[in-house]
C-alpha cells in the first residue's frame, strides 16, 4: 500500500459459526467511554473512539482499514476507492479510481463530486460547505494534501504539498459526506449531524445527545459481503468505569469498553468474555519543550526514569497494558535500537535532576499537566495520573494534574500551548496512535507540523529527525521505510520529548451472547461481523 494500491483486492471477513447455527440479528448495545455522542456530521470527534463507533460505521473513507485479523497489524485496503496510484513523472499527483454504484443513505450517488465536496468541507475555509467542527477533527490529519480535482465522475486526482509515500495514509481518516443531504437540510452542518448520510453499513435512526445513538442496518449497502449481521446498534456514552460495569452486569449493554481492571477476574467467572490484544497505542505525557521545566533534556529523561510502569500495568491495570519506553513498543518494525531504556530507576532520576543543576535542595519549576477524566484510549486516567504524580514527586519533580472532559482536552491540545487558555500548561496527557508513518511520526515530530499545520504542539524541532522523516517519505520500499523509521525512533527516544508510560492492550468485556467479533490490532473495529444470539 505504501507504494501503489492498484489492483489490490478487498479482504473480507466471513464470520464462522461454531457448533450449532446461531440466530442472526438482534441488537448490539455498547457502553462507550465517551461522555457524549461523537459528532455525527461526518468527521467524528471524541478521538478514535468517535471514529471507531460512529465515524466508520455511518461513513467510509476512500481507503479503509482491514480489521478482519487479530494476528497482525491492521493494514489499509480499498474502500470507496477501488485503486490508487502515484504519478511517477509528477509524484505530487495521486489518481484515485472510485467505486461505481455506491449510494449515500439519502439515496444520492457517491461520485467524484462528493469527494471534492468532502475535502473542501474540511480544508477550504472559504468553501460554502466548510464544516468548522469537521475541519477541527480531521483537517490536521490531512496536512500533506493540498487539493483535489475531479477528472471524471469516478476519478479524482489529489495533489500533495510535496512528494510523499505517506499521502494514502492520511486519506484513511477523511470520511465521505453527502452533498445532496447537506443541501437538503438547508446547508447547515448542525442539521446535517441531526440527519446524517454516509455510505457506511449502518444508518442513524435516533439521536439523543449525551444519552444514546441508535443505528440500523443500511440495507442498500454496496458491499453484500460486509452486510451487518445485527439488526440494530445502540451506542451509549458511559464515561465512568463503574457505570459501564454495572450496565454490563445488569444486561443494559452487551459490550463495554475498558472494564475496571479489578473486575476482570470476576467477569470471567460470571461468563463474560474479556478480549485484549496489542495495538498501536501510546499513553503518556506530551511535554512543552519551549518552557521550563521540560525545556531541559536532563529533566525530561529524569521524569522517564521516575515512572514505575510495571507497577502501573500489574498492580493498577491488572496486566491490561504493557510498559512503554518509546513511541512504539519493542518488536514493532519501527522500534529500532534506542540507547535509552526507561526502566523504573528513581536513583538515576535523582542523579539526572542534580546533573541538570537542581541539587542541594533546589527544585525544578513546578509543572502543570492537563489530563482527562475518561476518553478514547485513556484507560483509567485519574488513578494512573495519581500514581505518576507520586512517582515524579518522589524524585523531586512537582507536577500538578488538572482534569478536564476528554473532548475539551482534545480541543485544547489541537490549539497548542500558545493560547491564553493553555499558556500556563507544561504538558498534556493524551492517548496517541501510531497506525501509520504519518500518524506516528510526521504530524508529531516534523518541524513543519507545528500547530496549526498539524499537532506538533511541543514543538519538537530536530533537523536530524526532519531529515529522517523526509527520507522515509521519499521511499516506497517498505523495508527501507521501516529501517528509517526505526532510526527516527532512536532519535526521539533519546530526546525524550514525551514521558513515555504505557501501551494499552485494548480490553473489552462482552456478554456471552456476542459472537463473531475479531479483536484487531487497531484502534478501530469491524462491527459487521458481530452477531448477538437471541
Amino acid at each position: 500500500m505504501r507504494s501503489t494500491a492498484t489492483g489490490i483486492a478487498v479482504l473480507f471477513l466471513v464470520a464462522a459459526l461454531t457448533g450449532t447455527a446461531l440466530a442472526q440479528g438482534g441488537t448490539l448495545r455498547i457502553g462507550m467511554t465517551a461522555s457524549d455522542i461523537p459528532y455525527t456530521g461526518g468527521q467524528a470527534d471524541n478521538g478514535f473512539e468517535g471514529l471507531r463507533f460512529v465515524g466508520y460505521q455511518i461513513y467510509e473513507p476512500l481507503i479503509n482499514w482491514d480489521l478482519t485479523h487479530g494476528d497482525r497489524l491492521a493494514a489499509p485496503t480499498p474502500g470507496l476507492a477501488e485503486s490508487w496510484s502515484v504519478n511517477k513523472a509528477t509524484p505530487t499527483l495521486w489518481t484515485f479510481k472510485l467505486r461505481n454504484g455506491v449510494q449515500f443513505h439519502d439515496g444520492s450517488p457517491f461520485n467524484a463530486d462528493a469527494v471534492v465536496f468532502t475535502f473542501e468541507s474540511v480544508k477550504n475555509k472559504d468553501a460554502p460547505q466548510f464544516d468548522r467542527v469537521g475541519a477541527s477533527n480531521t483537517g490536521f490529519r490531512l496536512s500533506l494534501i493540498k487539493s483535489v480535482r475531479k477528472i471524471d465522475d469516478y476519478t479524482v486526482e489529489f495533489e500533495s504539498v510535496k512528494p510523499s509515500s505517506f499521502v494514502p495514509y492520511q486519506l484513511l481518516y477523511l470520511l465521505m459526506v453527502s452533498p445532496a443531504n447537506w443541501a437538503k437540510v438547508g446547508k447547515d452542518w448542525r442539521k446535517y449531524a441531526e440527519s446524517p448520510s454516509g455510505t457506511g453499513p449502518f444508518r442513524v435512526t435516533r439521536f439523543v445527545p449525551r444519552e444514546r445513538l441508535e443505528l440500523e442496518v443500511n440495507k442498500a449497502y454496496w458491499n453484500p459481503k460486509r452486510m451487518p449481521k445485527i439488526d440494530k446498534l445502540v451506542l451509549l456514552p458511559m464515561p465512568e468505569p463503574t457505570t459501564r460495569l454495572a450496565a454490563l452486569r445488569s444486561g443494559q449493554v452487551d459490550w463495554v469498553e475498558v472494564p475496571p481492571p479489578d473486575s476482570i477476574t470476576a467477569l470471567k467467572g460470571q461468563g463474560f468474555q474479556i478480549v485484549t490484544g496489542p495495538y498501536p497505542h501510546n499513553w503518556g505525557h506530551t511535554l512543552r519543550l519551549d518552557k521550563a521545566p521540560w525545556d531541559n533534556k536532563l529533566l525530561r529523561k529524569a521524569a522517564n526514569y521516575a515512572i514505575d510502569r510495571v507497577g502501573i500495568c500489574k498492580n493498577l491495570l491488572n496486566d491490561t497494558c504493557v510498559p512503554g519506553t518509546g513511541v512504539t513498543y519493542k518488536g514493532h518494525p519501527w522500534f529500532g535500537n534506542p540507547k535509552e531504556t526507561y526502566e523504573y530507576n528513581p536513583e538515576k532520576a535523582k542523579a539526572l535532576i542534580k546533573q541538570a543543576g537542581y541539587g542541594d535542595g533546589r527544585r525544578p519549576p513546578r509543572a502543570v499537566h492537563l489530563i482527562s477524566t475518561s476518553g478514547s484510549g485513556q484507560m483509567l486516567p485519574l488513578a494512573m495520573n495519581e500514581l505518576i504524580q507520586k512517582n515524579l514527586k518522589d524524585v523531586g519533580l512537582d507536577v500538578d494534574v488538572q482534569p478536564v472532559e476528554w473532548n475539551t482536552l482534545l480541543t485544547r491540545w489541537r490549539a497548542g500551548f500558545h493560547t491564553p487558555e493553555n499558556e500556563g500548561l507544561n504538558a498534556w496527557n493524551i492517548s496517541l496512535a501510531f497506525p501509520d508513518p504519518s500518524s506516528a511520526f510526521q504530524r508529531f515530530f516534523h518541524s513543519k507540523s507545528v500547530v496549526p499545520t498539524s499537532v506538533n504542539t511541543m514543538p519538537y524541532i530536530n533537523p536530524e529527525a526532519d531529515a529522517t522523516i523526509e527520507a522515509a517519505e521519499k521511499t516506497f520500499d517498505v523495508k527501507e521505510q521501516d529501517r528509517l523509521l526505526g532510526k527516527l525512533h532512536e532519535i526521539i527516544v533519546d530526546d525524550a520529548p514525551w514521558i513515555f508510560i504505557v501501551h494499552d492492550l485494548n480490553p473489552r468485556a462482552m456478554s456471552a451472547k456476542v459472537k463473531g467479533f475479531v479483536q484487531p490490532q487497531s484502534w478501530f473495529v469491524d462491527l459487521t461481523s458481530v452477531s448477538v444470539t437471541k
